[in-house]
Protein backbone atom coordinates (compact mmCIF):
# COMPACT_ATOMS: atom_id res chain seq x y z
CA UNK A 1 0.00 0.00 0.00
CA UNK A 2 1.37 3.20 -0.85
CA UNK A 3 -1.21 5.71 1.00
CA UNK A 4 1.74 7.10 3.33
CA UNK A 5 -1.17 8.11 5.78
CA UNK A 6 1.59 8.50 8.51
CA UNK A 7 3.20 11.37 6.02
CA UNK A 8 -0.18 12.87 5.87
CA UNK A 9 -0.95 12.83 9.12
CA UNK A 10 2.38 14.18 10.52
CA UNK A 11 1.54 17.19 8.13
CA UNK A 12 -1.47 18.45 10.21
CA UNK A 13 0.44 20.15 12.66
CA UNK A 14 -2.03 22.78 13.88
CA UNK A 15 -5.05 20.03 13.87
CA UNK A 16 -6.51 18.60 17.19
CA UNK A 17 -5.28 15.06 18.47
CA UNK A 18 -8.68 14.15 17.60
CA UNK A 19 -9.17 15.45 14.67
CA UNK A 20 -5.35 13.57 13.43
CA UNK A 21 -7.15 10.21 15.33
CA UNK A 22 -10.37 10.59 13.41
CA UNK A 23 -8.66 11.27 9.96
CA UNK A 24 -6.91 8.21 10.25
CA UNK A 25 -9.95 6.16 11.15
CA UNK A 26 -11.99 7.85 7.82
CA UNK A 27 -8.98 7.36 5.74
CA UNK A 28 -8.72 3.59 7.14
CA UNK A 29 -12.00 2.86 6.28
CA UNK A 30 -12.02 4.21 2.63
CA UNK A 31 -8.77 2.05 1.85
CA UNK A 32 -10.86 -1.08 3.09
CA UNK A 33 -13.26 -0.38 1.30
CA UNK A 34 -11.39 0.81 -2.27
CA UNK A 35 -8.99 -2.57 -1.30
CA UNK A 36 -12.10 -4.67 -2.36
CA UNK A 37 -12.60 -2.78 -5.23
CA UNK A 38 -9.10 -3.43 -6.32
CA UNK A 39 -8.35 0.14 -6.09
CA UNK A 40 -4.82 -0.38 -4.18
CA UNK A 41 -2.46 3.24 -4.41
CA UNK A 42 -3.83 7.00 -4.76
CA UNK A 43 -3.14 7.13 -8.40
CA UNK A 44 -5.43 4.79 -8.63
CA UNK A 45 -8.41 6.96 -7.12
CA UNK A 46 -10.37 9.11 -9.55
CA UNK A 47 -13.59 11.09 -9.07
CA UNK A 48 -16.00 8.58 -10.06
CA UNK A 49 -13.96 6.51 -7.00
CA UNK A 50 -14.62 8.99 -4.44
CA UNK A 51 -18.51 9.55 -5.55
CA UNK A 52 -19.06 5.97 -5.42
CA UNK A 53 -17.66 5.63 -1.78
CA UNK A 54 -19.40 8.54 -0.88
CA UNK A 55 -22.66 6.50 -1.97
CA UNK A 56 -21.64 3.08 -0.18
CA UNK A 57 -21.71 5.85 3.14
CA UNK A 58 -25.21 6.54 2.39
CA UNK A 59 -26.53 3.87 1.65
CA UNK A 60 -24.92 2.38 4.72
CA UNK A 61 -27.12 5.24 6.49
CA UNK A 62 -24.02 7.07 7.60
CA UNK A 63 -24.95 10.26 9.22
CA UNK A 64 -24.73 13.34 7.08
CA UNK A 65 -22.20 14.64 9.43
CA UNK A 66 -20.02 11.59 8.97
CA UNK A 67 -19.81 11.60 5.63
CA UNK A 68 -19.04 15.44 5.61
CA UNK A 69 -15.95 14.58 7.90
CA UNK A 70 -15.35 11.83 5.69
CA UNK A 71 -15.28 14.03 3.05
CA UNK A 72 -13.76 16.90 4.60
CA UNK A 73 -10.61 13.67 5.49
CA UNK A 74 -10.29 12.51 1.65
CA UNK A 75 -9.83 16.40 -0.11
CA UNK A 76 -7.29 17.42 2.45
CA UNK A 77 -5.41 14.40 2.09
CA UNK A 78 -5.65 14.34 -1.67
CA UNK A 79 -4.90 17.89 -1.43
CA UNK A 80 -2.00 16.99 1.05
CA UNK A 81 -0.81 14.12 -2.01
CA UNK A 82 -1.03 16.77 -4.73
CA UNK A 83 1.02 19.57 -3.32
CA UNK A 84 3.88 16.90 -2.13
CA UNK A 85 4.12 16.07 -6.22
CA UNK A 86 2.95 12.64 -5.21
CA UNK A 87 -0.03 12.98 -7.96
CA UNK A 88 -0.38 14.71 -10.73
CA UNK A 89 -4.16 15.70 -10.22
CA UNK A 90 -6.31 15.99 -7.12
CA UNK A 91 -9.13 13.72 -7.35
CA UNK A 92 -11.05 15.56 -4.70
CA UNK A 93 -11.17 18.87 -6.01
CA UNK A 94 -14.75 19.26 -7.05
CA UNK A 95 -16.00 17.09 -4.08
CA UNK A 96 -18.42 17.85 -2.12
CA UNK A 97 -20.58 15.81 0.86
CA UNK A 98 -24.38 15.89 0.62
CA UNK A 99 -26.11 18.35 2.76
CA UNK A 100 -28.11 16.67 4.87
CA UNK A 101 -30.23 18.46 8.31
CA UNK A 102 -27.99 19.88 10.56
CA UNK A 103 -28.91 18.68 13.88
CA UNK A 104 -29.58 21.56 16.62
CA UNK A 105 -27.47 21.63 19.81
CA UNK A 106 -29.35 19.75 22.72
CA UNK A 107 -29.44 21.90 25.63
CA UNK A 108 -30.45 20.64 29.37
CA UNK A 109 -33.77 21.62 31.02
CA UNK A 110 -33.35 23.24 34.48
CA UNK A 111 -34.31 20.06 36.25
CA UNK A 112 -31.76 17.85 34.34
CA UNK A 113 -29.03 20.32 35.04
CA UNK A 114 -29.98 20.20 38.84
CA UNK A 115 -30.19 16.82 39.19
CA UNK A 116 -26.58 16.66 37.53
CA UNK A 117 -25.14 19.23 39.43
CA UNK A 118 -26.94 18.74 43.05
CA UNK A 119 -27.60 14.69 43.16
CA UNK A 120 -28.89 13.30 46.39
CA UNK A 121 -25.80 11.68 48.25
CA UNK A 122 -24.42 8.88 47.49
CA UNK A 123 -24.32 5.85 49.44
CA UNK A 124 -21.25 5.02 51.44
CA UNK A 125 -19.52 2.02 51.79
CA UNK A 126 -20.43 1.52 55.17
CA UNK A 127 -24.03 2.65 54.70
CA UNK A 128 -24.61 -1.08 52.82
CA UNK A 129 -25.65 -4.30 53.67
CA UNK A 130 -21.91 -5.08 52.58
CA UNK A 131 -20.42 -3.13 55.74
CA UNK A 132 -18.88 -5.71 57.03
CA UNK A 133 -17.06 -6.75 54.19
CA UNK A 134 -15.90 -3.16 53.35
CA UNK A 135 -13.65 -0.94 55.01
CA UNK A 136 -12.66 2.77 55.67
CA UNK A 137 -10.85 3.13 52.31
CA UNK A 138 -13.66 2.18 50.51
CA UNK A 139 -15.69 5.21 51.49
CA UNK A 140 -12.70 7.39 50.87
CA UNK A 141 -12.68 6.48 47.44
CA UNK A 142 -16.20 6.87 47.08
CA UNK A 143 -16.17 10.56 48.25
CA UNK A 144 -13.46 11.21 46.18
CA UNK A 145 -15.07 10.08 43.20
CA UNK A 146 -17.81 12.33 44.41
CA UNK A 147 -15.60 15.28 44.79
CA UNK A 148 -14.16 14.62 41.32
CA UNK A 149 -17.26 14.51 39.59
CA UNK A 150 -18.62 17.49 41.06
CA UNK A 151 -15.47 19.38 39.72
CA UNK A 152 -15.36 18.04 36.29
CA UNK A 153 -19.69 18.86 36.03
CA UNK A 154 -18.96 22.24 37.03
CA UNK A 155 -16.15 22.98 35.28
CA UNK A 156 -18.17 21.67 31.82
CA UNK A 157 -21.03 23.56 32.40
CA UNK A 158 -19.83 27.26 34.61
CA UNK A 159 -16.90 27.15 31.63
CA UNK A 160 -18.07 25.73 28.24
CA UNK A 161 -15.24 23.48 28.21
CA UNK A 162 -14.84 20.90 25.48
CA UNK A 163 -14.20 17.33 27.27
CA UNK A 164 -11.03 17.05 25.83
CA UNK A 165 -10.07 20.27 27.16
CA UNK A 166 -11.11 19.03 30.36
CA UNK A 167 -9.06 16.05 30.41
CA UNK A 168 -5.85 18.13 29.33
CA UNK A 169 -6.56 20.61 32.10
CA UNK A 170 -3.28 20.80 34.43
CA UNK A 171 -2.11 22.39 37.68
CA UNK A 172 -0.56 25.04 36.03
CA UNK A 173 -3.79 25.82 33.78
CA UNK A 174 -5.70 27.13 36.82
CA UNK A 175 -5.42 30.36 38.66
CA UNK A 176 -8.43 29.88 41.06
CA UNK A 177 -8.17 32.90 43.43
CA UNK A 178 -8.61 34.62 39.79
CA UNK A 179 -11.01 32.34 38.90
CA UNK A 180 -10.15 31.63 35.49
CA UNK A 181 -8.02 28.52 33.72
CA UNK A 182 -5.92 28.32 30.84
CA UNK A 183 -7.32 26.10 27.77
CA UNK A 184 -5.74 24.67 25.17
CA UNK A 185 -8.44 24.29 22.30
CA UNK A 186 -8.65 22.93 18.86
CA UNK A 187 -5.63 23.09 16.74
CA UNK A 188 -3.30 24.22 19.92
CA UNK A 189 -5.01 27.55 20.18
CA UNK A 190 -4.72 29.06 23.85
CA UNK A 191 -7.20 30.93 25.63
CA UNK A 192 -8.20 32.00 29.25
CA UNK A 193 -12.09 31.18 30.65
CA UNK A 194 -13.30 32.22 33.52
CA UNK A 195 -14.40 29.91 36.39
CA UNK A 196 -17.73 30.09 38.22
CA UNK A 197 -17.63 30.23 42.18
CA UNK A 198 -19.17 26.47 42.56
CA UNK A 199 -16.45 25.80 40.18
CA UNK A 200 -13.66 27.31 41.96
CA UNK A 201 -15.18 25.39 45.47
CA UNK A 202 -15.51 22.00 43.44
CA UNK A 203 -11.79 22.42 42.30
CA UNK A 204 -10.38 22.92 45.77
CA UNK A 205 -12.09 20.20 47.16
CA UNK A 206 -10.75 18.06 44.39
CA UNK A 207 -7.39 19.33 44.76
CA UNK A 208 -7.34 19.13 48.44
CA UNK A 209 -9.34 16.20 49.68
CA UNK A 210 -9.47 13.92 46.48
CA UNK A 211 -7.16 13.71 44.00
CA UNK A 212 -4.71 12.12 47.05
CA UNK A 213 -7.03 9.24 46.71
CA UNK A 214 -7.71 8.17 43.73
CA UNK A 215 -4.00 9.36 42.15
CA UNK A 216 -2.07 6.29 41.44
CA UNK A 217 2.03 5.84 42.19
CA UNK A 218 3.49 7.39 39.54
CA UNK A 219 0.83 8.84 38.30
CA UNK A 220 1.57 12.68 36.25
CA UNK A 221 1.03 15.44 39.19
CA UNK A 222 0.27 18.10 37.63
CA UNK A 223 -2.83 16.60 35.61
CA UNK A 224 -5.94 18.03 37.40
CA UNK A 225 -8.09 15.17 36.65
CA UNK A 226 -7.50 11.13 37.20
CA UNK A 227 -10.09 8.65 36.96
CA UNK A 228 -10.62 5.82 39.84
CA UNK A 229 -7.62 4.16 38.13
CA UNK A 230 -5.24 6.65 39.09
CA UNK A 231 -4.53 7.13 35.44
CA UNK A 232 -5.08 10.47 33.56
CA UNK A 233 -9.01 11.02 32.98
CA UNK A 234 -10.28 10.33 29.41
CA UNK A 235 -13.33 11.67 27.46
CA UNK A 236 -14.82 8.21 27.98
CA UNK A 237 -13.93 8.91 31.93
CA UNK A 238 -16.49 11.90 31.18
CA UNK A 239 -19.07 10.11 30.16
CA UNK A 240 -19.42 7.33 32.62
CA UNK A 241 -19.74 10.39 34.83
CA UNK A 242 -22.65 11.90 33.16
CA UNK A 243 -23.80 8.14 32.96
CA UNK A 244 -23.85 7.97 36.66
CA UNK A 245 -25.10 11.75 37.63
CA UNK A 246 -27.92 12.37 34.66
CA UNK A 247 -31.51 11.75 34.53
CA UNK A 248 -31.19 10.26 30.87
CA UNK A 249 -28.66 9.39 28.09
CA UNK A 250 -26.83 12.67 28.30
CA UNK A 251 -23.15 13.82 26.12
CA UNK A 252 -20.95 16.21 28.23
CA UNK A 253 -20.84 18.22 24.86
CA UNK A 254 -24.50 18.86 26.15
CA UNK A 255 -23.08 20.65 28.75
CA UNK A 256 -21.50 22.88 26.56
CA UNK A 257 -24.18 23.68 24.78
CA UNK A 258 -26.58 24.72 27.73
CA UNK A 259 -23.43 26.96 29.03
CA UNK A 260 -23.39 29.16 25.76
CA UNK A 261 -27.19 29.43 25.86
CA UNK A 262 -27.91 29.95 29.12
CA UNK A 263 -25.07 33.36 28.04
CA UNK A 264 -27.07 34.62 25.15
CA UNK A 265 -30.35 34.09 27.42
CA UNK A 266 -29.22 36.21 29.60
CA UNK A 267 -27.91 39.10 27.41
CA UNK A 268 -24.40 38.01 26.17
CA UNK A 269 -22.90 39.41 23.39
CA UNK A 270 -22.52 36.57 20.46
CA UNK A 271 -19.05 37.79 19.89
CA UNK A 272 -17.87 37.32 23.70
CA UNK A 273 -19.69 33.37 23.76
CA UNK A 274 -17.25 32.78 20.42
CA UNK A 275 -14.14 34.10 22.50
CA UNK A 276 -14.98 31.94 25.43
CA UNK A 277 -15.74 28.52 23.71
CA UNK A 278 -12.77 29.09 21.28
CA UNK A 279 -14.65 29.38 18.30
CA UNK A 280 -12.76 30.09 15.09
CA UNK A 281 -15.65 31.15 13.28
CA UNK A 282 -18.73 33.40 14.27
CA UNK A 283 -21.40 31.54 12.24
CA UNK A 284 -20.27 28.24 14.58
CA UNK A 285 -21.80 29.90 17.89
CA UNK A 286 -24.67 31.40 15.88
CA UNK A 287 -26.29 28.32 16.01
CA UNK A 288 -27.34 28.39 19.50
CA UNK A 289 -29.25 31.63 18.84
CA UNK A 290 -32.08 29.69 18.19
CA UNK A 291 -32.78 28.84 21.91
CA UNK A 292 -32.08 32.07 23.16
CA UNK A 293 -35.86 32.67 22.41
CA UNK A 294 -36.57 34.43 25.75
CA UNK A 295 -33.66 37.06 25.08
CA UNK A 296 -34.96 37.95 21.69
CA UNK A 297 -38.40 38.21 23.51
CA UNK A 298 -37.15 40.73 25.82
CA UNK A 299 -35.33 42.85 23.14
CA UNK A 300 -38.33 43.09 21.16
CA UNK A 301 -40.82 43.98 24.63
CA UNK A 302 -37.70 46.35 25.41
CA UNK A 303 -37.32 48.01 21.69
CA UNK A 304 -40.36 47.51 19.27
CA UNK A 305 -42.67 50.77 19.62
CA UNK A 306 -45.60 48.34 19.52
CA UNK A 307 -44.31 45.48 21.59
Amino acid sequence: MAWEFDAFLGSLTAAAPATIDAYRRDLVDFTRWAADRQVDAPTEVDRRVLRQYLVHLGDRSAAPRTIARRTSALRRYFRWATRTGRLAADPSLTLRAPRGTGRLPRVLHDDQLQHLLEPPPEPTAASTDQAARTSHADDRVLRARRLRDDAVLEVLYGSGLRVAELCGLRREDLSLDRGQARVWGKGSKQRVVPLSEPAVGALRSWLDDGRRVLAAEGAPADVVFVNQRGNPLTPRDCRRILDRRSLEPTHPHALRHTFATHLLDGGADLRAVQELLGHADLATTQIYTHVSRERLRAVFDETHPRA
